[in-house]
């Protein structure tokens, strides 16, 4: 597999190496140790999450709690998406930048985001199913979100008309989160997580 750094510090998109034949095919669309060994750290699973939507949907821009944060595997099992990376990290030098990757059934991409990175997507096609590793179970009360139509991110979201979640319509800013203290900081990302090799 290919893993290439994306221009946001703390995300990686992996290209899997596809095997196939008059059958089908096989590949490894996660490794373990391919990663750690690029991203300085392993990812401790704690829970696989299944998302399945329909074609222009937006759902984001979601992130937990610094510490511990929760990094994810993400990659799309069925249909295709853009996939969105979004630096909502205070002191990070690209904070308020993002940056999308497609992710599909046809190339069978990954995208890897640190703890404290936004994450979102837009389903390009009905039933359009992400698959992704999480780092820590999920939190309700450490869980928040960030209105993926806020102005100042100015995304290019793939849909005429974005279909969102109640939670995420009522979403604040990026400024409004900064204001309320709710974004993480970048100095407690970077130590949030045991670096490869140490301790969990």
């Amino acid at each position: 597999m290919k893993i290439r750094p994306l221009s946001i510090e703390g995300a990686w998109e992996i290209t899997p190496r596809q095997h196939g034949d008059s059958r089908g095919l096989f590949m490894e669309w996660y490794r373990f140790d391919r990663l750690a060994e690029v991203v300085g750290r392993p990812l401790r699973l704690a829970q696989g999450n299944l998302s399945v939507s329909a074609r222009g949907v937006v759902r984001g821009i979601h992130f937990a709690d610094v510490p511990p944060g929760q990094a994810k595997y993400v990659t799309c099992v069925r249909g295709a998406v853009v996939d969105l990376v979004v630096d909502i990290r205070v002191g990070s030098p690209t904070f308020g930048r993002w940056e999308a990757v497609r992710l599909d059934d046809v190339d069978r991409r990954a995208v890897y985001l640190s703890e404290g990175l936004g994450h979102g997507f837009c389903a390009l096609t009905d039933d359009a199913t992400l698959s992704y590793l999480c780092s820590t179970t999920y939190n309700p009360g450490a869980e928040h979100t960030v209105h993926p139509l806020d102005p100042d991110l100015a995304i290019d979201w793939p849909a005429e008309a974005p279909v969102l979640s109640a939670r995420d319509a009522a979403a604040p800013s990026l400024a409004h989160a900064r204001t309320a203290g709710l974004l993480p900081d970048y100095r407690s990302t970077r130590t949030c997580a045991a670096p490869f090799g140490g301790d969990e």
